[in-house]
């Protein structure tokens, strides 16, 4: 087990090579051409950013915990480790970073026997770096964040995503984004769910739901959310959530008035 003084040390080195691959894709992004655009399904786009920048995290971040093994976006490396697993998400938002819009991230999660205690998001274009390890509080580049202090759904701001693909449960959603629209000062896609998660953590908005999601997508979020005092659950209340597709982070006091609302058009066959 990885002590508060080895998490932290861990820590300093992610977060460095997470803001040396953000400059990467900064770069990348002003010469960027939509005909270097892959689809590695309906509406699951790649580009060869996202590949390069996985590729630069797997062999540094293998560099400096050579025990941990990885689970990847683009399959750079997929061997498992024994303990430990980086969670990987070169490049969170990658539709936004295709099409110019200024919301994407990297996101480095560390899970030590399928628990998270350590998590990184170098959000790349306002340069800030939201770090946390288990224990030791939620940080944005050298400030504490803490979650808002809104007691009820009616004083908050809420983040969610839109189905892009598998659209079967789309119907169900949509019911339930009006009943959070209606229910609280209104909704926002991001289109980055590391993102959405750091800004629950950093008391820019109450709460974040999303389905359809990955590990690599919200591993290292749900842990700056925790440490800033908030709370994460699945839609059910419960705790698959890092590989259940289904997360609900807000910052504790409105957890289960959102829950409830989600209740209403959502089961757990869903």
């Amino acid at each position: 087990m990885l002590t508060s003084s080895q998490l932290s040390q861990l820590l300093e080195k992610t977060r460095k090579i997470a803001e040396e691959v953000g400059t990467f894709i900064e770069k990348e992004r002003l010469h960027f051409s939509m005909d270097r655009v892959e689809h590695k399904g309906f509406n699951d786009l790649v580009s060869y950013v996202d590949k390069e920048a996985e590729k630069q995290l797997v062999a540094q971040l293998q560099s400096i915990f050579p025990e941990a093994g990885f689970i990847t976006e683009e399959g750079t490396n997929t061997t498992r480790g024994a303990e430990y697993d980086w969670v990987i998400d070169p490049l969170d938002g990658t539709t936004n970073f295709i099409h110019g819009l200024p919301v994407f991230a990297v996101s480095i999660g560390l899970m030590e026997r399928g628990e998270v205690v350590l998590g990184v998001v170098y959000e790349v274009n306002r340069k800030e770096c939201f770090h946390a390890y288990k224990g030791g509080g939620a940080f944005c580049n050298d400030s504490r964040l803490h979650v808002s202090k809104a007691p009820k759904l009616s004083d908050s701001l809420i983040s969610t995503g839109f189905p892009y693909y598998q659209f079967d449960l789309i119907d169900r959603y949509l019911a339930t984004m009006k009943l959070v629209m209606q229910c609280s000062h209104g909704l926002r896609r991001l289109g980055s769910a590391a993102v959405d998660l750091c800004y629950v953590a950093a008391g820019r908005t109450e709460g974040y739901f999303e389905y359809n999601l990955n590990s690599y997508d919200v591993a290292a979020g749900v842990l700056l959310v925790q440490e800033a005092g908030g709370k994460v659950t699945d839609f059910a209340g419960g705790n698959d959530f890092i590989f259940g597709r289904q997360v609900v982070a807000t910052n504790l006091f409105i957890h289960e008035e959102l829950l409830g609302l989600l209740a209403i058009n959502w089961n757990e066959s869903a």
